[in-house]
């Protein structure tokens, strides 16, 4: 047995010497990348982490003293230190361990994430709970410096330093978030990380100052603006000093009696404190060393060479928006592209290499970018700002106030709409119809396959005005990608099969189930019409209401929560409209959905041939179903 199966909590920890637990780093790296090369997961963030978390549970006693992760995907050597090695296996699989810190599973769990730039403001409210209520713990937020690049955490750095609040911030500085990092704040920490001389020079300088006598006003203002002159030029460190924070480092993160040397040192400090922390991001696995970014979310892979494990599939929605945006591009210079550090995760890397003066990675900065596209927009250019739905969710204000309010002409390339697998409800995209449908000047949109998805772009593109246009995670449907491109009538769906018993009604990969709903429930006597509905707002009335009157019952199918969803907009506009006599069934989720794979929550969540059969079943429809619905096909 060797040292990690002996860990059931972090006091196990506390007997083991130095020597030990080098061997347990060891150990952990390479039993997390015996699981995650079978699951798929977050590999090289963990890796990187594994002394700094061990060295976190010595000094620190969770549960007591509240650990808070940002974004929470580094968290899987937490998980193994804190009595979740029995489930490892499971993690990110259905009903499995979570990926991402989870309340319900442990107490160690102390705030939930998934999202970027969180944790110094959770902790600063765990710590001022702490100081109301008269306890004695310690707070730390562990951020890396991808996330430093997001506003939240300054709101939080600036909050915690003006009113002094006990915390500790460890900053893991990897200089990756999932891509390389941009910006000034990438800069800045660069130069610290790099110069050897900072502790000593730091130590200098203040006693210089303390030297320098107190004279006449006039000359001790000339002097007091010398000192903060030499200060900003000579002391690395000092915009986190500025903030009120005691900063140490940089330091090793990877050398374990350092790092418990310093944080220790950090929790006898007063007031907030910043430990910065440099960390090799996927440490001790050379593929993922060499490529981070491609091991920072892994699919399955071989742990002895990382060669990733591919299966034949038809190319992404991802890939196919960021083909035919690259298409569009070359044929018309103003078109510009957006990304809030995804690059590769939304398809736009070969955007970026090809049109790099055109390209925009403004760092984990969702509001930022979405403004910053209005006004590309308003300048004369035409963006597109790509980010996963459940990022969307952080710009919300944006879209509304910056973008729809003023109508400007941006695209909003929405990846990631619906569920999205493994990484589980933080990141499920099923709430994005309901938030955006009732934006005025917004037109929304989902193609049915991935050449719909070509068309839908150029349209957006051609709309003098902000378009939405949400896609999968998935693979497409496989089919033929040859026909010319085209402009879609804004607002007009297809009538895809026609029918006279029951009117099934789809939005994106939806509709794939509706049609193969429709073709088992024809074997079965019912005639189904099946609408692909394209547009959320501005729905198809014309279409929908004529099918409200020739069938009488509708079933909607969505990838997406129910409440606000597709299926509401339908009943919305038959009470508009006054209609009565329409029985209406709705498919789609009740609230969050957990983890697993998208085929296995879509089945659970009955977006399925056999779903709709038992929702016709509901309806009643004249002329019945005859064969047990337990043996109907999936539509898969």
């Amino acid at each position: 047995m060797g040292l990690l199966e002996k860990i059931h909590e972090p006091n196990d920890l506390g007997s083991l010497d130095l020597a030990e637990l080098n061997t347990l780093a060891q150990e952990i790296r390479k039993h997390m990348i015996d699981v995650i090369s079978k699951n798929g997961g977050h590999l090289a963030p963990n890796l990187g982490v594994v002394e700094l978390t061990i060295a976190l549970h010595r000094v620190f006693d969770s549960p007591k003293d509240k650990i808070v992760w940002d974004v929470g995907h580094q968290t899987y050597v937490h998980k193994l230190l804190t009595g979740r090695f029995d489930r490892f296996s499971t993690i990110r699989q259905y009903h499995g361990i979570s990926g991402f810190p989870k309340r319900s599973e442990s107490v160690h769990d102390c705030f939930e994430t998934g999202h970027s730039s969180t944790s110094i403001s959770a902790a600063v409210g765990f710590a001022k709970a702490r100081d109301i209520l008269g306890e004695d713990h310690h707070v730390v937020a562990v951020i890396g410096d991808g996330a430093m690049t997001g506003g939240m955490a300054y709101e939080a750095l600036n909050h915690a330093g003006h009113n002094e609040t006990n915390i500790i911030v460890v900053l893991n500085d990897n200089e990756m978030s999932i891509s390389p990092n941009v910006g000034a704040m990438s800069s800045y920490l660069n130069r610290l990380r790099t110069d050897p001389l900072y502790d000593k020079r730091k130590e200098e300088i203040e006693e210089l100052l303390k030297r320098i006598p107190k004279i006449g006003s006039k000359v001790a203002k000339m002097v007091a603006k010398a000192k903060d002159s030499l200060k900003y030029l000579l002391v690395p460190g000092l915009l986190f000093e500025e903030l009120g924070f005691t900063y140490l480092g940089p330091i090793d993160g990877h050398d374990q009696a350092l790092l418990e040397e310093v944080l220790d040192q950090a929790k006898h400090k007063k007031g907030p404190v910043l430990v910065h922390v440099v960390t090799c991001k996927g440490k001790g696995f050379k593929p993922a060393e060499e490529n981070p970014d491609v091991f920072h979310g892994v699919a399955p892979f071989d742990p002895e060479t990382g060669k990733i494990i591919k299966k034949s599939s038809p190319p992404t929605y991802t890939a196919i928006f960021g083909d035919t945006l690259c298409r569009l591009a070359k044929d018309d210079p103003k078109i510009v592209a957006i990304s809030a550090a995804m690059p590769s995760g939304t398809g736009l890397k070969t955007f970026a290499e090809i049109f790099p003066e055109r390209f925009f990675d403004v760092g984990i900065a969702e509001q930022h970018a979405v403004t910053f596209a209005a006004g590309l927009a308003f300048g004369g250019l035409k963006p597109v700002v790509a980010i996963y739905s459940t990022f969307y969710q952080r710009a919300y204000d944006q879209v509304l106030h910056d973008v729809c309010l003023q109508n400007a002409p941006v695209v909003l390339a929405i990846d990631r709409a619906g569920v999205v697998g493994d990484d589980g409800p933080t990141h499920h995209g099923v709430f994005d119809i309901s938030f955006l449908r009732i934006i005025p000047n917004l037109v929304l949109m989902a193609p049915k396959d991935e050449d719909e998805l070509r068309h839908m772009i150029l349209t957006a593109l051609k709309y003098d005005g902000p378009v939405a246009l949400r896609y999968p995670r998935s693979a497409g449907q496989g089919v033929s990608l040859t026909e010319p491109l085209h402009e879609i009538p804004i607002g007009k769906g297809e009538v895809l099969r026609d029918g006279k018993d029951v009117t099934l009604i789809g939005i994106g990969p939806t509709v794939q189930i509706c049609l193969s709903a429709a073709q088992e429930l024809r074997h079965r006597g019912i005639e189904a019409a099946v609408i692909n509905l394209r547009f959320i707002n501005p729905l198809d009335r014309e279409l929908i209401l004529s099918y409200a009157q020739k069938t009488e019952n509708f079933v909607t199918i969505e990838d997406h929560v129910l409440k606000g969803g597709m299926g509401s907009a339908i009943l919305e506009l038959l009470e508009e409209e006054g209609i009565q006599g329409v029985n209406v069934e709705r498919l789609g989720y009740t609230g969050f959905v957990e983890q697993g794979s998208i085929s296995q929550l879509h089945m659970a969540q009955g977006l399925s041939v056999k779903g709709i059969i038992q929702a016709i079943e509901r309806l009643k429809i004249v002329g019945s179903i005859t064969q047990s619905p337990d043996r109907v096909s999936t539509g898969k």
